[in-house]
């Protein structure tokens, strides 16, 4: 088996380490040894194809803050929404038992990264984990540094990384073996009890959250791109509503797909890869990805895999859950400084499973505010267990677990943002149209081609100078017509059998966001009033 021992000191990071260290190795040799020790398997084609086990995605409940001192009173600290509470004591306990147990391992490996494309803002990362599946991971998902770059690498953040090992929630303070905790002002983070490598470019984007606001940069959940004539546009969006499809456009080059920070100069991406959902991926519908996802160095999750090789990415016997993380460069029209100017387009994405919202609406700023403040989109029927209608599904800021601080922080931002520099705001619905899904309705998803097309016409501006008309319960600006678009789609309510139904459903999606909103009294009369209408 290849070794890469390389003579780095992890002392500085408290572990007591005399074991094989492998820092920033290529990737033919953690191909090597993670076949070599049955930790993965290589599809035909060259992808790098793992199981994660019982986790097959974020466990946001065993998700931690420490309390301390210097950040207590920024922390937003719900449990629910991801911000568990840890005293220093059991961090410092649990720290011990992580590196000990990190220590006394025959072999580490190490990455050590840049988060962040714009060197004003971006972070030197390092992350220190037992496996070279993780290792892989986030070399692919953080951005590469230059050779020199690595000579003089000093690390700001540190992911300390034991998949293997489980915490004990008497002696440790957590919920279960599982744990992912966030020190804000030492800027390092403990995971154990998950293989899912999920956690690890979630907790540095936590990490962000939690820095970058106090540098006056925006920190989004969004994808973003960006078109020839330097328009910038940014797709805010919950899992399943298209945020990574959508902006993978062929016309369009790719600045990121899931992680960004608006600054001053811009937008920037925070990753140097891509982590796309692959459950029924395939080449005719979202053929850059697809290419991505088949290509030597790309990591895929949970996704089904037979003696031959072969790949099935229908099969969700599983997860849906299933994942690809890529490097970014892998789509060929990505751009390579992963940054842009300031977006004149933001697009809130919803995949509205009630089929209640048009697939196109245009916000004014106090709108924007509340849609981001909601992030909604719709939990469908038949995909958990006990779900047997479409169900709301509200995270604030279109990222509630991520979100160290309160939401109202990230929606001021934003609003400042808006008034700086007045992009247009969309509310874009990929969901259902005709009728809710089944099982208890007849309707069926928004067509993809009609999205796209939407989403065209409105970066480029042909949607400035077409009739508007005022929806009568949310408020919004929704187009009459759009050339190229069936027009009938354009009223969700004339699409419906029942117009009667149609018109219940709304009142009751409208309750539902009213209901939900409560939780922001702080978000301004004006935010307020810019709700649905009962």
């Amino acid at each position: 088996m290849a070794t890469t021992t390389t003579q780095i000191d992890l002392g500085e990071q408290g572990i007591a380490f005399v074991g094989a260290l492998h820092r920033n190795t290529t990737t033919s040799v953690l191909y090597e040894h993670a076949v070599l020790r049955r930790e993965a398997r290589i599809a035909e084609g060259g992808p790098f194809v793992v199981d994660t086990g019982v986790h097959t995605g974020r466990s946001p409940k065993d998700k931690f803050a420490v309390r301390e001192p210097e950040s207590e009173e920024r922390i937003w600290w719900a449990p629910s929404g991801g911000n568990g509470e840890l005293s220093i004591e059991h961090y410092e306990d649990l720290r011990a038992k992580v590196t000990d147990y990190l220590g006394g391992l025959d072999g580490l490996y190490v990455v050590d990264a840049f988060a962040g494309a714009d060197p004003q803002h971006r972070i030197a990362v390092r992350v220190v984990t037992s496996m070279p599946y993780h290792a892989l991971f986030a070399a692919t998902m953080f951005i590469t540094p230059t050779a020199r770059e690595l000579e003089d690498f000093h690390p700001e953040a540190l992911v300390l990384h034991a998949p293997a090992f489980e915490a004990d929630p008497g002696e440790d303070g957590t919920r279960s073996g599982t744990f992912a905790v966030f020190h804000p002002t030492k800027r390092e983070i403990l995971i154990g009890g998950t293989f899912y490598a999920g956690e690890i470019k979630k907790s540095i984007f936590t990490l962000l959250n939690d820095s970058l606001p106090l540098e006056g940069v925006l920190p989004m959940h969004c994808s973003a791109n960006v078109g020839s004539d330097g328009d910038v546009a940014i797709f805010f969006g919950l899992s399943g509503t298209g945020k990574t499809t959508l902006s993978a456009d062929p016309e369009r080059r790719l600045i990121g797909d899931d992680e960004h920070g608006w600054g001053d100069n811009g937008v920037f991406n925070f990753e140097g890869g891509c982590y796309a959902k692959t459950i029924n991926l395939s080449a005719e519908a979202e053929p850059e990805i697809f290419a991505a996802t088949n290509a030597f160095g790309t990591v895929l999750e949970n996704v089904v895999i037979d003696e031959n090789g072969r790949l099935d990415f229908g099969d969700d016997s599983k997860t849906e859950n299933t994942r690809a993380a890529y490097k970014l460069e892998e789509i060929p029209n990505a751009l390579p400084t992963k940054m842009a100017g300031h977006p004149g387009s933001v697009v809130f994405l919803a995949a509205d499973a009630f089929a209640v919202l048009p697939p196109i609406a245009r916000l004014n700023p106090a709108q924007a505010r509340y849609y981001f403040l909601s992030g909604f989109t719709s939990k469908l029927a038949g995909t958990e267990i006990g779900v047997t209608s479409p169900e709301p599904t509200f995270s604030a800021c279109f990222g509630s677990p991520f979100l160290p601080q309160r939401p109202a922080v990230y929606a001021r931002m934003l609003g400042e943002k808006l008034a700086e520099h007045r992009p247009n705001v969309w509310l874009v619905n990929t969901g259902w149209t005709g009728g809710p899904s089944a099982p208890i309705g007849d309707g069926h998803r928004m067509p993809i081609q009609a999205t796209r097309a939407l989403l065209h016409a409105a970066l480029s501006g042909k949607l400035d100078g077409v009739e508007y008309r005022v929806d009568e319960t949310f408020g919004f600006e929704v187009p009459v017509s759009v050339p190229g678009v069936d027009q009938s789609l354009l009223d969700p309510r004339t699409t419906w059998s029942d117009p009667a139904a149609y018109d219940r459903q709304a009142r009751e999606l409208a309750a539902m966001f009213r209901k939900n909103f409560e939780k922001f009294p702080d978000a301004g009369e004006d935010v307020l009033a810019a709700g649905p209408k009962l």
